[in-house]
């Protein structure tokens, strides 16, 4: 086996008190580059109860301490994140096999996330009601307990971020499983949160698969769970949820309409479909994969499309000048080479790419890499159209009017993201406004500062990560009544 990096030990909990020969499955991990750099043995139930335990007892501690004293220690973890972007980026990208340009914006995000979040810790407060007869009442905002983050694979350290940082604010403690293709990264945020002074154990990563999740959401004493990944894995984890009437945020699936308009600035809207298409080899659940393009511009913006989409440069994620990586892994690779297959014999065009591509650098010839991928000629019907890819292809759909193309842009189950390029601003915010989605951009896409809400419509979950408003779903509101006169007995 060829190992990158010294990863021995992938829980940030008791592993001396492990057992992995009680029942315990082995994983290796194969990474986009098609080597193996590590394996490791996913939590079972027993791993989960001393998780749960730990991270209850060290909750005890945490929610105790004043929110600015909370947010002293995130901002000791976000400037230990800066201090180490570069090898946390360099560890995402080989495990995860996006260009180390894009991880090292990956990391910024993460860190920035945690001190936004550090600023907010101290914030935290009630409200004061005055009431008749000099009586009052108050609310308090307090800590849910012991949360569960459950993350995908395309954002591995982000999404950790994303989670724990609103948690740990609130005075939670938090327990977190990483997809299992991309289990590294999550440890050293463990090793940081640790360094930056959190109690041992208020940040816990288990590792495994579906059966690890099921541990977890399950358990009766964990207070919510927060999830990114596919739909049908959401459903499973709300259903499981509801059993112990625990709230859920659920980040999902998307197939997100990109709307082109005749009067757009064209260069800005070419640019704006390649980002909402190509990021982290597509593999980006709010792309705006359906590009409507207003017919009266469409072959201009195809040509100029394609042309900039041929020049994109793929290889060795871990190279500056690269800005397409590998796919996470074969079978997801075969998956989307799949999609592309079924839309040329649903009659959609192959206007570049939709093909592997194979490196020169021998060392990268076992790498899932694909040609990124433009359709044309596809019709609304098609499975390209309509479900989630997750891969580098954009499919180009012709449109006449605004009134039909937002009918056809809201007819999906999805609604996280939607997207429209046009000069008119009184259009622009009348088409947002029109939009069944949760995440919208006029004029560019797929930014994600940190202060503003992500999230989604419809099938697309519910609940959501970033913004102020992430507080809300990190913690539970008690609202107290003080008497100020004598009580008034019926009886």
């Amino acid at each position: 086996m060829e190992a990158i990096g010294a990863w021995d030990e992938y829980s940030a909990v008791a592993m001396e008190e492990m057992d992995p020969d009680k029942g315990s499955t082995v994983l290796l991990l194969l990474l986009p580059l098609g080597r193996v750099i590590c394996d490791f043995i996913c939590s079972g139930q027993q791993e989960v109860d001393l998780a749960v335990k730990s991270a209850k007892a060290a909750f005890e501690a945490w929610s105790k301490l004043s929110g600015f004293e909370r947010g002293r220690v995130l901002l000791e973890a976000a400037r230990l994140i800066r201090e180490q972007k570069g090898e946390i980026a360099r560890m995402e990208s080989i495990n995860n096999g996006k260009p180390i340009f894009e991880a090292m914006l990956d990391i910024d995000i993460a860190w920035q996330c945690i001190e936004y979040y550090a600023g907010l810790a101290g914030t935290l407060s009630g409200q004061h009601i005055q009431l008749s007869g000099g009586s009052f009442a108050y609310t308090r905002r307090e800590p849910l307990g012991v949360c569960v983050g459950i993350g995908a694979w395309n954002y591995p350290f982000q999404i950790a971020c994303w989670k724990s940082a609103p948690a740990l604010a609130c005075g939670n403690a938090m327990i977190y499983k990483p997809s299992p293709l991309t289990p590294v990264t999550t440890v050293m945020l463990a090793e940081i949160y640790a360094q930056a002074g959190v109690p041992e154990g208020l940040f816990n990563v288990v590792q495994g698969g579906v059966a690890t999740g099921e541990f977890l959401c399950h358990h009766p004493d964990v207070a919510k769970i927060s999830f990114t990944g596919s739909v049908p894995t959401g459903s499973k984890i709300m259903e499981m949820a509801s059993k112990g009437i625990k709230p859920v945020t659920l980040e999902l699936g998307g197939k997100s309409p990109l709307i082109v308009f005749s009067d757009c600035d064209l260069q800005n809207a070419v640019k704006g479909a390649l980002m909402a298409n190509f990021l982290s080899q597509g593999e980006v659940c709010c792309n705006g994969t359906r590009v409507f393009v207003q017919r009266h511009i469409l072959d201009k913006f195809v040509q100029e499309v394609v042309k900039r989409t041929q020049a994109i440069k793929i290889g060795d994620p871990l190279k500056e000048d690269t800005r397409m990586g590998a796919l996470i892994s074969r079978p997801h690779f075969n998956r989307v080479l799949g999609f592309v297959k079924q839309a040329k014999e649903e009659g959609a065009t192959v206007l570049c790419g939709g093909e592997p591509y194979v490196p020169s650098d021998p060392k990268l010839k076992d790498g899932y890499y694909m040609r990124p991928t433009v359709l044309g000629n596809c019709k609304d019907e098609m499975t390209c159209v309509k479900e989630e890819i997750f891969g580098p292809v954009m499919s180009v759909l012709p449109f006449d009017t605004e009134e039909e193309v937002l009918q056809r842009a809201n007819n999906t189950s999805f609604g996280l993201a939607g997207g429209v390029f046009t000069r008119d601003i009184t259009r622009a915010h009348r088409v947002v406004a029109a939009l069944q989605a949760g995440s919208c951009y006029i004029n560019n896409y797929n930014l994600s500062p940190i202060e503003v809400p992500f999230g989604g419509y419809k099938k697309s979950g519910f609940g959501r990560e970033n913004g102020q408003v992430t507080i809300e779903y990190y913690s539970q509101l008690k609202t107290v009544y003080v008497e100020m006169g004598d009580v008034e007995c019926t009886f």
